[in-house]
């Protein structure tokens, strides 16, 4: 571990708002643990910073197993955790609801909202017996955890949900100096938002292009939120492309 600097896990870390807050974190003098589940796109993030400030760990948080393992990769490296930003997520094929497969609605829900729940649960874990104790858990919402998109049911229940793990996250924690709150992200100009550009559904039936943002004005919310000392909370952000349909959705 370098020096005394503190230790974030990011889940997701490859590429999007992952990469830049991992970016963002290095900057501000943080040992980050990128996680994903390909190596080159961790290996890419690494490749920018100095030796010792960051550990590549594949994970696939849909399995116990391999969460533990990246948990316990972090102790054994680090000897703590003192920031988890929950930000590996996915959606479904925008199909009615009549049509949508188990296995499709399982697959999120399994790495949405699962997968969350095992990294929340580890950094407890952690955050609980370290010394000094605590830490902070900080997870990617979306606007979708307060409004839907057409033909979205998966994805927006997930985030709906993980509201609720937020808020659960946040009381439990107290006894333990584990602050938890959320990030709501609006139209990130990343691979998983690219589609915003060429245009996407909205509720009266028509297809528009909306307005993006840079990851990177993201990730400088995940570091103002990871600054705070434990005593304080950002409970809920929202950090979205000033003209993207939220306001007013519908």
């Amino acid at each position: 571990m370098s020096g005394n600097a503190k230790v974030a896990v990011i889940t997701g870390a490859g590429t999007g708002v992952g990469k830049a807050s991992a970016l963002a974190l290095l900057n501000v003098g943080y040992s980050v643990v990128l996680s994903g589940r390909r190596r080159e796109p961790l290996d890419e993030v690494a490749a920018s910073a100095e030796p010792g400030r960051t550990l590549r760990v594949r994970t696939d948080v849909t399995d116990p197993e391999s969460v533990a393992a990246l948990f316990r990769a972090t102790t054994d490296a680090y000897g703590r955790l003192d920031l988890l930003f929950n930000n590996a997520g996915i959606g479904a094929p925008g199909v009615p609801i009549e049509d949508l497969p188990l296995e499709a609605w399982r697959a999120v829900v399994d790495t949405n909202l699962t997968g969350m729940f095992l990294c929340t649960q580890h950094a407890f874990r952690i955050m609980r017996d370290q010394s000094p104790r605590g830490g902070r858990i900080i997870n990617n919402g979306s606007i979708s955890a307060h409004t839907p998109r057409p033909l979205t049911i998966a994805y927006t229940a997930t985030k709906h949900a993980v509201t609720g793990l937020t808020k659960s996250a946040s009381l439990d924690g107290r006894a333990y100096d584990i602050a938890c709150g959320q990030i709501d992200i609006g139209n990130a100009d990343t691979a998983m938002g690219e589609r915003m550009k060429s245009g996407v559904p909205q509720a009266d039936g028509s297809i528009r292009a909306e307005p993006v943002m840079d990851p990177r004005v993201v990730a400088d919310a995940v570091v103002y939120m990871a600054s705070l000392p434990l005593e304080a909370n950002v409970q809920f952000l929202t950090v979205m492309a000033t003209k993207m349909p939220f306001i007013g959705r519908g």
